[in-house]
């Protein structure tokens, strides 16, 4: 399976680096102990500068076919836009406009620091580039746990992910991380979301200076999810009931989960949709840490099965697309889905169909 996890060819090196243990891709460097933000980015690979050039074209015009007789026209300068550059690579990372403002990586880590008051308390974990060194990210562990229960221990994180090529928002994510089975609890409790983003515009760095705002945000998801994962370990739900939960939160469309229901012909959309809930449901029912007194035939059982299904079962086409699929693609809107659902049965139980 392909990483997508940047190679500099100049020191020999993978962009990368994990805490006291390998990733799943093996690559990168393993530190021995949590490294402060200075020694985070080096260790990841991840001290280098990215410059905003301006964009030059030429044209080649072939007035006899000779190609002695070329007139070559001198280099003109594209208006409005940039190349984003890798200074000690002089890769092309990307094309910008003039509003883009590059946030370099030593002030996204600056930002990870503002978090938690000059990095008290933050546990740097995983590090890396992809790509060409075009996209970042970061995880690091915060202080605390949410506990389930009285053994089920789901760990504070935070995510965050830049890039430098034009084609995202800097994005910090509080992500709770059930320990048992790795899986990533997304969830948007109330009117809030997980995340915050931060557009690449001149006030970039001012709005880094907010950082405040994300803390307080985990702060407040972290005390709420404790009380609902404490109460969904306590709901009891049928198989039949997990059955229809899961077919309303991984439906593609109403008109397929009516399909299926009604026994209509089966289409490509259909079959896969099927094989999908079977497969959720396997996790579910079946997988070793789905046996945990706070998740077997819970509602919060329920739940882990759906982010369990994304997180370790789910094909992908490479590990680029299951990073995008988890934080922020469809894994993440499913799993956020199957939330609201998990919330409605709470209260309700599992009532008609209605797909989000």
């Amino acid at each position: 399976m392909a990483h997508h996890i940047n190679f500099n060819e100049k020191i020999g090196k993978h962009s990368f680096f994990s805490t006291k243990e390998k990733a799943w891709h093996n690559l990168g460097q393993v530190v021995d102990r949590y490294p402060t933000s200075a020694e985070a980015i080096e260790f990841a690979g991840l001290d280098y500068i990215v410059e905003k050039r301006p964009l030059f074209t030429k044209v080649t015009e072939n007035h006899t076919g000779d190609s002695d007789t070329d007139i070559i026209i001198p280099e003109v300068m594209v208006p409005n836009y940039f190349a984003t550059i890798r200074a000690d690579t002089d890769q092309v990372l990307g094309v910008v406009g003039n509003d883009y403002e590059v946030v370099q990586n030593r002030d996204a880590f600056s930002f990870f620091d503002a978090i938690v008051g000059g990095g008290d308390g933050i546990l740097y974990e995983t590090a890396g580039a992809l790509g060409k060194g075009e996209r970042i990210f970061i995880t690091a562990k915060l202080p605390g746990y949410i506990r389930v229960g009285s053994d089920d221990v789901i760990e504070k994180y935070l995510f965050l992910t830049t890039s430098h090529d034009g084609l995202g928002s800097i994005m910090a994510a509080f992500t709770p991380i059930r320990v048992v089975c790795n899986n990533t609890l997304h969830a948007a409790v109330k009117n809030m979301t997980n995340c915050i983003k931060i557009r690449h515009t001149q006030s970039a760095k001012e709005r880094l200076l907010q950082a405040h705002k994300v803390m307080n945000l985990t702060n407040t998801m972290s005390e709420e999810l404790n009380g609902i994962f404490n109460r969904w370990a306590r709901v009891r739900i049928t198989d039949k009931e997990l059955l229809k939960l899961v077919q309303q939160a991984m439906a593609p469309s109403r008109e397929v989960l009516v399909k299926v229901l009604n026994d209509e012909n089966m289409d490509e959309y259909s079959s896969r949709f099927i094989n999908t809930v079977e497969r959720v449901c396997e996790y579910g029912f079946s997988n070793e840490t789905q046996q945990m007194p706070t998740t077997k035939g819970t509602l919060f059982g329920a739940y882990n099965a759906i982010t369990g299904y994304f997180q370790n079962v789910m094909h992908y086409k490479n590990d680029k697309a299951k990073l995008k699929s988890i934080l922020f693609g469809n894994g993440f809107n499913k799993t956020q889905s199957a939330f609201n659902l998990c919330r409605e049965f709470e209260k309700n139980g599992v009532g008609d169909f209605i797909v989000n």
